[in-house]
C-alpha cells in the first residue's frame, strides 16, 4: 500500500476521499416518483381541486414553487438518514390502509436504493379522495 505524505499513514482508496451530500430536493424527487408508480395514487399534495389548479398553473411559471415531481413531498436529510413526510389523493375505493403501505414500502427502497441514505420513517397524510365523476380541475393554457 501507499504511504500518504500528509498523513504519513496508509492513503485511502479513491472511493473513500471525500464525502457525498445529497439535498433535500433530489430525496423529494425520488420520493415523489416512487409514490406516484403506487396504483390507488391519484396526486400528490393538497387534495382540493382549487389547490390542485392553483398548483398547475404555478407549475407552467418560470421560477414558481416545487416542481410538480416533489409536490407533496418533505425530506429531512441528515449524514447518513433521512425522513420523509407525504401528502397524497387516493382514488375512491381502494384501501386507504394498503395504498399507504404500499406507498411506503415503494418510496423506502427507491430512497435507499438510490442514496443509500437510511430512511427511518414516511409519515403518509391522505389529504382527499378523488371521486369517479370529478373531473380534474386542469387548466386550459391561454397559449396558442
Amino acid at each position: 500500500m501507499t504511504e500518504s505524505a500528509a498523513t504519513g499513514g496508509i492513503a485511502k482508496p479513491p472511493a473513500d476521499r471525500g464525502r457525498t451530500s445529497i439535498a433535500d430536493g433530489v430525496v423529494e424527487k425520488i420520493a415523489g416518483l416512487a409514490a406516484r408508480e403506487v396504483v390507488g395514487v391519484h396526486a400528490m399534495g393538497s387534495g382540493s381541486g382549487l389547490s390542485r389548479t392553483f398548483g398547475a398553473v404555478r407549475d407552467r411559471v418560470p421560477g414558481g414553487a416545487k416542481s410538480t415531481v416533489s409536490r407533496g413531498v418533505k425530506a429531512e436529510v441528515g449524514e447518513v438518514q433521512t425522513a420523509l413526510d407525504l401528502e397524497i389523493v387516493v382514488d375512491y375505493g381502494v384501501s386507504i390502509r394498503d395504498v399507504a403501505r404500499a406507498v411506503r414500502e415503494n418510496v423506502v427502497s427507491a430512497v435507499e436504493r438510490m442514496t443509500g441514505l437510511e430512511v427511518v420513517e414516511v409519515n403518509i397524510a391522505v389529504s382527499d379522495v378523488k371521486l369517479p365523476d370529478e373531473d380534474d380541475e386542469e387548466p386550459e393554457s391561454r397559449l396558442q
